[in-house]
């Protein structure tokens, strides 16, 4: 049975967590059950066993969970992580062939993903409705951002889209898949370039009709 591992932060609770998950209900969780969108990466079999083995090593994959979330980690700070900045370190423990029972497993992997030339996505927060909201959501910081990122109210984060392109660069031979579901059908689109908005097949992709 295919399952996700995956971080999640249990708001209740206040901490963050790993979670393993089925396929099924990985995919259905979305948050408009009537339209999603699901993008896949799949490895050359030699880094995808790499990354398989430290991800399923539970002493690993949770020497590398922090202990604080922040949705807006800052991707080279120890201070907090969110669930994209796990996957990257853990990236970086598979393939840098760190050492996961050292006591700075996150700051390896951080200093190992700089050398290797992983950018995370900068994100513009000069919005002032942003600004304002802060204070009252508990999991967004800014403490852990360089100076100059929040005079300039901007977070480098790790989010879906610069994990992809780093093992774009990294993997030449990587290839990606997006599922997406509306109304009565599904959509499977192949190539590093986004699906269409609203879920709508292009020349080239495949279309599977629910009954």
């Amino acid at each position: 049975r295919w399952s996700v591992r995956q971080l999640y932060f249990a708001c209740d609770e206040r901490v963050p967590r790993l979670y393993d998950q089925g396929v099924a209900g990985f995919v259905a969780g979305t948050e408009d059950p009537a339209l999603g969108y699901v993008s896949m990466v799949l490895l050359p079999p030699v880094s995808a066993e790499a990354l398989a083995q430290r991800a399923l090593d539970n002493a690993a994959s949770l020497g590398l969970l922090g202990a604080a979330y922040s949705a807006n980690a800052y991707a080279f700070s120890e201070r907090y992580q969110n669930c994209n900045q796990w996957v990257a370190e853990l990236l970086a423990l598979a393939w840098g062939d760190l050492d996961a029972g050292e006591p700075d497993a996150r700051r390896a992997a951080q200093h190992w993903l700089h050398d290797a030339g992983y950018a995370p996505t900068p994100l513009d927060a000069s919005s002032l409705l942003l600004t304002i909201a802060r204070p009252f959501v508990p999991w967004v910081h800014v403490d852990d951002h360089p100076d100059a990122d929040r005079t300039a109210r901007r977070y480098v984060v790790s989010m879906p889209a610069s994990i992809e392109a780093f093992v774009r660069a990294r993997l030449p031979d990587a290839q990606r898949i997006e599922l997406c579901h509306a109304d009565d059908r599904i959509v499977v689109h192949r190539g590093w370039d986004l699906v269409a908005e609203g879920c709508v097949a292009r020349d080239g992709d495949r279309v599977i009709v629910l009954d």
